[in-house]
């Protein structure tokens, strides 16, 4: 049996890039926004509790998301608000701030992973009920073929990146939100 260079280094990559591929440790679901400034435009009132779920069934669009997607998504609001000084302790109105996603949208395969999101973000004073602020936010996260081989780390990345960005978007919105004026009134 005649065997060239050419075969056994042939065989010698694809068996180092199964054994890559095994090692290849999945990266996790990390939602925390990294570049997060204090506001010029604190907040006079206080943050009494956080809710973060999806929406009801009508107001969803594709939404693909896990039961884990919730807690991680409030874990890392939780500190991009803490980080933003956002709110006020001391303030003389206490809020309430819920979330709900209402759009998760991960790719199935690709060799630029996009995902989307959307969520609709609403604040509201805990005394009166009066809703102070409520807006839908919509963002992507893109990854690139080159970031990794492996199109499950690519669309974890994509996931990350979306749900970064809508945080992002919604502490950049709430800079210049009037929470001293209702937007609807409960009563």
């Amino acid at each position: 049996m005649k065997v060239s260079l050419f075969n056994v280094s042939k065989y010698l990559l694809v068996f180092g890039i199964l054994c890559s591929v095994g090692c290849t440790t999945l990266p996790p679901a990390d939602f925390t926004v990294q570049d997060v400034g204090v506001l010029e435009n604190r907040k006079d009132a206080e943050l009494k509790s956080i809710t973060v779920g999806y929406g009801s069934h009508d107001q969803q669009g594709k939404v693909e998301g896990t039961h884990i997607v919730p807690p991680l998504w409030k874990e890392a609001l939780t500190d991009a608000l803490n980080r933003s000084l956002a709110f006020n302790d001391t303030g003389p109105v206490k809020v309430n701030l819920s979330v709900r996603i209402v759009e998760f949208d991960v790719p199935a395969a690709g060799f630029a992973m996009s995902t989307r999101v959307a969520a609709i973000y609403e604040i509201v004073d805990r005394a009166s009920g009066d809703l102070l602020f409520a807006e839908s936010i919509s963002s992507e996260g893109v990854v690139p073929m080159d970031y990794a081989f492996m199109g499950v780390i690519r669309a974890t990345e994509s996931m990350n990146r979306a749900v970064r960005n809508n945080i992002a978007d919604f502490i950049n919105s709430l800079e210049s939100a009037d929470l001293s004026r209702a937007m609807y009134k409960a009563n």
